[in-house]
């Protein structure tokens, strides 16, 4: 018994390190994202575990940062009548949710089928991961681009028609694409590091991924037809 439980403890203290390599992993992603990828290689159970939750994190970040910037039915609904502009955090949270879970079970799906296409190995769990660290620079727009916009145009921010329109709204709109395309070109490094490829190969499989992508969602509208 003793030997067991110092075998257990020895384990957690090994899940716990594992846990902060990859916390540590979600800033490192932005400054030198090669071996950030390339240890995802290792998709045994402790390591996959020890990425689950900074990747859950990230997607919900990333989602709510996609429904503030994208998304023209959060104003839609905040233009009404009555609608008051402290339900701003809670609509995000929620969309963001929604946006975050889509992003890791169909994002990663479709990411796994187009590696799949691309004659590529690895894991479906691998595909996620993937996906979650290359939307770092997303979720970071979170933090960076709302706190300012929403300080220079106040609750206009949110809605159609306010101060923000205009120079306001576009010079904030290209800010967030950039982060988005930070994102993206993220996802193509994930994706060749992981599998060793070249960039073309990457791309490709990517293309693949937009593929399964409108796949998945023209099942989804068949189904809910």
């Amino acid at each position: 018994m003793p030997a067991k439980a110092a075998r257990e403890e020895q384990d957690r203290a090994e899940a716990d390190r594992l846990q902060k390599v990859w916390w540590r992993n979600v800033l490192l992603v932005l400054r030198d994202p090669k071996p950030v990828f390339r240890a995802m290689r290792d998709d045994s159970r402790p390591a996959a575990e020890a990425r689950s939750e900074p990747s859950l994190a990230i997607l919900l970040l990333a989602g709510i940062a996609s429904v503030l910037s994208f998304s023209a039915t959060s104003r839609e609904f905040l233009d009404e009548p009555g609608v008051d502009a402290a339900l701003v955090p809670v609509l995000a949270f929620l969309g963001g949710a929604v946006y975050g879970i889509a992003g890791y079970w169909l994002g990663g799906l479709a990411l796994h089928l187009g590696v799949r296409g691309a004659k590529g190995e690895g894991t479906y769990r691998q595909a996620r991961h993937v996906l979650a660290y290359a939307l770092v620079p997303l979720a970071l727009s979170l933090v960076v681009v709302w706190p300012l916009q929403a300080g220079i145009f106040g609750s206009d921010a949110f809605r159609s028609g306010g101060s923000d329109e205009g120079t306001g709204y576009w010079a904030f709109t290209t800010v967030s694409f950039v982060f988005l395309v930070w994102s993206l070109v993220l996802l193509v490094v994930g994706v060749r590091e992981l599998h060793s490829w070249t960039t073309v190969r990457s791309l490709g499989a990517l293309l693949l991924t937009g593929m399964a992508l409108l796949a998945i969602a023209l099942l989804g509208f068949v189904v809910s037809a």
